[in-house]
């Protein structure tokens, strides 16, 4: 990329925000790096970097700065950022963090505006909403979706072994079938696996859909899938140490085989995916077959 003006522009305002926010980014990275639910983060940046340079392949920009649009999303995160580094006790420290990390990418957002303009940031609007993802839930908001993800895991295991037709009860968040009881922790939740899966649909939705209703019934499925794909490794691991060997429990497949549910739920939104997609499809070609018809009709 030709450092032209609008990319020295950027690069300096990209720059500007590192020394402002280098503290708040070296703690969410090594945030990510610690915490399994916060693993997700250091994909964010990747793909959106990779989204944008496809597309810029795809459609050649032609940077207009919008100056005025992009000074008040710099002036807003400002702002953000001002309300993040309080030291009145207001917030506790990881909701400062999101707060800061809310400044910064909306920081980036109200550069490349600045600096490219707003037809260049339509054509680049999800790469750029997808940074959203670098802001790590706060403590509270996690624990509560890691809370959720234990209760339906269970209940989906629950449903699973009643399908099959063995005798299961379901206390909280332990399950009891016949010689086993088995409980769903919060290293059982599954949280890493959920969040990559929700972040690979997103991103796997805007590469090979185009409406917007296709789109967002793929991402929405997602939630499901990530509490199935949960329920499925609990009701295959309670299983097989009742009635093959308990021994599974604290094998490889236990603490190491999530990336196999996972699998079989990206398998699950492929297939969704191709499904949406050759309804696109077929609507595209009836509208195309349809305009001669009313082109005749004297509608355009």
């Amino acid at each position: 990329m030709s450092l032209t003006s609008p990319n020295r522009n950027f690069c300096a305002l990209l720059a500007a925000s590192l020394l402002i926010w280098w503290h708040v980014l070296s703690t969410t990275f090594n945030l990510a790096l610690r915490n399994d639910a916060y693993t997700h983060i250091l994909l964010i940046i990747p793909i959106s970097v990779t989204l944008i340079i496809l597309g810029r392949r795809k459609h050649a920009w032609e940077p207009a700065p919008s100056i005025l649009a992009g000074s008040a999303l710099l002036v807003l995160a400002v702002m953000i950022g001002g309300l993040g580094s309080t030291k009145m006790g207001i917030f506790t420290g990881d909701i400062r963090l999101a707060i800061e990390m809310l400044a910064v990418v909306v920081w980036w957002i109200g550069s490349f505006m600045f600096c490219f303009g707003g037809q260049v940031f339509r054509r680049t609007v999800f790469p750029l909403l997808f940074l959203l993802w670098l802001i790590p839930l706060p403590g509270f908001a996690l624990n509560h979706v890691v809370e959720l993800l234990q209760q339906d895991t269970a209940s989906c295991a629950r449903e699973l072994f009643t399908i099959i037709g063995v005798p299961v009860t379901q206390n909280g968040t332990a399950l009891t079938v016949p010689g086993l009881t088995v409980e769903v922790a919060q290293e059982c939740s599954s949280i890493r696996s959920s969040m990559v899966l929700i972040v690979t649909t997103t991103v796997m939705s805007y590469l090979l859909l185009r409406s917007f209703w296709g789109r967002t019934i793929v991402i929405l499925a997602a939630v499901p899938l990530s509490v199935a794909k949960n329920g499925l490794r609990v009701f295959t691991l309670a299983g097989l140490g009742a009635y093959v060997n308990s021994a599974i429990l604290s094998s490889p497949l236990h603490h190491q085989g999530g990336v196999l549910f996972l699998a079989v739920a990206l398998v699950a939104v492929f297939a969704l995916i191709a499904i949406i997609g050759r309804v696109e499809r077929k609507r595209a070609s009836t509208i195309e077959a349809m305009l001669p018809r009313l082109s005749t009709l004297g509608i355009k």
